[in-house]
Protein backbone atom coordinates (compact mmCIF):
# COMPACT_ATOMS: atom_id res chain seq x y z
CA UNK A 1 0.00 0.00 0.00
CA UNK A 2 1.39 3.25 -0.83
CA UNK A 3 1.99 6.03 1.94
CA UNK A 4 -0.34 8.76 2.04
CA UNK A 5 1.19 12.36 -0.02
CA UNK A 6 2.98 14.58 1.89
CA UNK A 7 0.59 17.49 3.03
CA UNK A 8 0.09 20.49 1.01
CA UNK A 9 -0.30 24.16 3.47
CA UNK A 10 -1.48 26.85 2.02
CA UNK A 11 -1.32 30.12 5.02
CA UNK A 12 -3.01 32.96 4.05
CA UNK A 13 -3.41 35.83 4.66
CA UNK A 14 -0.20 36.77 6.08
CA UNK A 15 1.46 39.62 7.01
CA UNK A 16 5.56 40.07 6.23
CA UNK A 17 7.22 39.65 9.22
CA UNK A 18 8.35 43.37 10.31
CA UNK A 19 11.68 42.16 12.26
CA UNK A 20 12.91 40.17 8.95
CA UNK A 21 11.79 43.04 6.58
CA UNK A 22 11.61 46.29 7.84
CA UNK A 23 9.89 48.02 4.90
CA UNK A 24 6.94 50.08 4.97
CA UNK A 25 3.41 48.36 3.52
CA UNK A 26 0.19 49.36 3.28
CA UNK A 27 -1.83 48.28 5.85
CA UNK A 28 -4.38 46.43 4.05
CA UNK A 29 -1.19 43.93 1.96
CA UNK A 30 -1.75 40.68 3.04
CA UNK A 31 0.61 38.07 1.50
CA UNK A 32 0.06 34.00 0.80
CA UNK A 33 2.50 31.26 1.44
CA UNK A 34 1.81 27.48 -0.68
CA UNK A 35 4.07 25.05 0.91
CA UNK A 36 4.54 21.58 -0.42
CA UNK A 37 6.58 18.86 2.37
CA UNK A 38 8.30 16.58 0.08
CA UNK A 39 10.84 14.09 -0.35
CA UNK A 40 13.88 14.54 -2.83
CA UNK A 41 16.62 12.08 -3.66
CA UNK A 42 20.02 13.14 -3.90
CA UNK A 43 21.65 11.73 -6.46
CA UNK A 44 25.45 10.33 -5.24
CA UNK A 45 25.97 8.17 -8.31
CA UNK A 46 24.25 6.14 -10.73
CA UNK A 47 23.71 3.68 -8.44
CA UNK A 48 23.02 5.48 -5.11
CA UNK A 49 20.57 8.15 -3.71
CA UNK A 50 19.91 9.69 -0.21
CA UNK A 51 16.72 10.91 0.53
CA UNK A 52 16.68 14.29 1.39
CA UNK A 53 13.53 15.62 2.86
CA UNK A 54 12.59 19.41 1.70
CA UNK A 55 9.97 21.85 1.74
CA UNK A 56 8.61 23.43 -1.31
CA UNK A 57 7.65 27.50 -0.62
CA UNK A 58 5.88 29.95 -2.64
CA UNK A 59 4.97 33.50 -1.41
CA UNK A 60 2.84 36.29 -3.21
CA UNK A 61 5.16 38.65 -0.99
CA UNK A 62 8.03 37.25 -3.35
CA UNK A 63 5.83 36.24 -6.28
CA UNK A 64 8.63 35.81 -8.84
CA UNK A 65 10.65 33.12 -6.85
CA UNK A 66 10.61 29.65 -5.02
CA UNK A 67 11.58 28.42 -2.30
CA UNK A 68 13.35 25.02 -1.29
CA UNK A 69 14.33 24.59 2.15
CA UNK A 70 16.37 20.93 2.55
CA UNK A 71 16.56 19.30 6.03
CA UNK A 72 19.52 17.87 6.10
CA UNK A 73 21.65 16.95 9.07
CA UNK A 74 22.47 20.23 10.51
CA UNK A 75 20.66 22.88 12.95
CA UNK A 76 19.59 24.62 9.83
CA UNK A 77 17.78 24.00 6.65
CA UNK A 78 19.72 24.31 3.58
CA UNK A 79 17.99 27.03 1.56
CA UNK A 80 17.41 27.94 -2.20
CA UNK A 81 15.81 30.84 -4.03
CA UNK A 82 15.17 30.98 -8.12
CA UNK A 83 12.78 31.87 -10.30
CA UNK A 84 9.20 30.09 -10.34
CA UNK A 85 9.18 30.16 -13.77
CA UNK A 86 12.42 27.99 -14.22
CA UNK A 87 10.95 25.28 -12.28
CA UNK A 88 7.60 25.65 -14.06
CA UNK A 89 9.34 25.23 -17.36
CA UNK A 90 12.00 22.67 -16.31
CA UNK A 91 8.82 20.22 -15.28
CA UNK A 92 8.28 20.04 -19.44
CA UNK A 93 12.32 20.73 -21.23
CA UNK A 94 15.57 21.35 -19.77
CA UNK A 95 16.12 25.06 -18.64
CA UNK A 96 18.79 26.97 -16.63
CA UNK A 97 21.67 28.26 -16.81
CA UNK A 98 24.70 28.55 -13.93
CA UNK A 99 23.90 27.81 -10.63
CA UNK A 100 20.15 26.20 -10.99
CA UNK A 101 19.05 23.99 -14.08
CA UNK A 102 15.74 22.07 -13.94
CA UNK A 103 15.04 19.29 -16.74
CA UNK A 104 12.38 16.46 -16.83
CA UNK A 105 13.39 12.58 -17.43
CA UNK A 106 11.98 9.27 -16.57
CA UNK A 107 13.18 6.64 -14.14
CA UNK A 108 11.49 2.99 -14.16
CA UNK A 109 7.16 3.45 -13.80
CA UNK A 110 7.72 7.01 -13.03
CA UNK A 111 8.44 11.00 -14.14
CA UNK A 112 10.74 12.74 -12.33
CA UNK A 113 12.03 16.08 -12.57
CA UNK A 114 15.90 16.48 -11.94
CA UNK A 115 17.23 19.64 -10.37
CA UNK A 116 20.98 20.69 -10.35
CA UNK A 117 22.62 23.05 -7.90
CA UNK A 118 25.99 24.61 -8.25
CA UNK A 119 27.47 26.73 -4.96
CA UNK A 120 31.14 27.61 -3.93
CA UNK A 121 30.49 25.35 -1.41
CA UNK A 122 29.60 22.10 -3.90
CA UNK A 123 27.31 21.02 -6.67
CA UNK A 124 24.02 18.63 -6.10
CA UNK A 125 21.36 16.72 -8.25
CA UNK A 126 18.64 16.54 -6.72
CA UNK A 127 15.16 14.08 -8.15
CA UNK A 128 12.11 14.78 -7.34
CA UNK A 129 8.45 13.95 -8.37
CA UNK A 130 7.21 15.38 -11.24
CA UNK A 131 3.17 14.58 -10.27
CA UNK A 132 4.15 16.38 -6.37
CA UNK A 133 6.12 19.26 -7.60
CA UNK A 134 3.45 20.06 -10.18
CA UNK A 135 0.51 19.44 -8.33
CA UNK A 136 2.18 22.78 -6.27
CA UNK A 137 2.82 24.85 -8.98
CA UNK A 138 -0.51 24.54 -9.91
CA UNK A 139 -1.61 25.96 -6.71
CA UNK A 140 1.14 28.36 -7.31
CA UNK A 141 0.11 29.47 -10.95
CA UNK A 142 -4.14 29.56 -9.76
CA UNK A 143 -2.84 32.25 -6.46
CA UNK A 144 -0.96 34.30 -9.20
CA UNK A 145 -0.91 33.62 -12.56
CA UNK A 146 2.15 34.36 -15.03
CA UNK A 147 2.17 37.66 -16.07
CA UNK A 148 0.63 39.05 -12.78
CA UNK A 149 3.41 39.00 -10.79
CA UNK A 150 3.89 42.55 -10.58
CA UNK A 151 0.57 43.43 -8.89
CA UNK A 152 1.45 41.94 -6.55
CA UNK A 153 4.30 43.85 -5.22
CA UNK A 154 2.32 46.67 -4.47
CA UNK A 155 4.80 48.83 -6.71
CA UNK A 156 1.99 51.23 -7.90
CA UNK A 157 0.65 51.70 -4.25
CA UNK A 158 3.95 52.19 -3.33
CA UNK A 159 4.63 54.59 -6.16
CA UNK A 160 1.31 56.88 -5.75
CA UNK A 161 2.52 57.05 -2.15
CA UNK A 162 5.61 58.49 -3.06
CA UNK A 163 4.22 61.32 -5.63
CA UNK A 164 1.60 62.32 -3.00
CA UNK A 165 4.01 63.35 -0.45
Amino acid sequence: MAAAPPPLHVYGPTRRDPYTCPREEPQDMHYTVVERELELNLILSSERSVPVPARLSYRTEDPYAVHIAFHINSEHPVNWTFARELLVEGVFRPCGHGDVRVWPTKSPGRSIVLIALSSPDGDALLEAPSAQVSTWLERTLRLVPPGSESEQLGIDDALDQLLAQ
